[in-house]
């Protein structure tokens, strides 16, 4: 499992004095708020930030880090990843999970014979979507409900799935 989950990104700077704007990849954005730290990813290191206010504008998270103090400091991290640690992260309820936890899970079919791997969720709202790449390099999409998605095992990492009728044309 991965010991930091991605929380967001600098998505542009916000007036002169060190503040940005996040885009936020949380499905609570809320949580930053409550954000003491967070671990900047700049692609040669993860650097501990400390978030010292917080406001949202037009939706948008608006971050000032006590490390970073004009506009110029921080500039060259546009587009960077925001982490936080996995005892930092919003606790999950049943039946949910950290999306970096279900990338590279074996997806198998009910009775047991191997369907793919899952590469990518897609979360578009109403439900989410497993996207599982299949041993013959196609695609295939399954919605996150309980009537295709049967059982989710991160110890054993694999996913058992029902194909709904139409999913696959075999």
């Amino acid at each position: 499992m991965e010991e930091f989950l991605q929380v967001g990104a600098i998505a542009n700077t916000h007036g002169i004095a060190g503040e940005v704007k996040i885009y936020s990849m949380t499905d609570d954005i809320m949580r930053f708020k409550k954000l003491k730290e967070v671990y900047l990813d700049t692609g040669r290191e993860r650097m501990l930030l400390h978030v010292v206010s917080c406001k949202f504008v037009k939706n948008q998270p608006v971050l000032k880090f006590r490390e970073f103090k004009n506009i110029n400091e921080i500039e060259p991290y546009k587009r960077c990843g925001l982490f936080v640690s996995r005892d930092q992260a919003v606790p999950l309820g049943k039946d949910e999970y950290y999306i970096a936890d279900l990338i590279g899970l074996k997806v198998l079919r009910e009775e047991g014979s191997y369907l793919g791997e899952l590469v990518d969720v897609l979360q578009t709202g109403a439900n989410d979507v497993y996207v599982v790449k299949m041993e013959d390099g196609r695609e295939i999409l399954l919605p996150v409900i309980r009537d295709c998605i049967k059982k989710v095992d991160l110890e054993q990492r694999e996913i058992v799935v029902h194909l709904m009728k139409g999913l696959l044309d075999e």
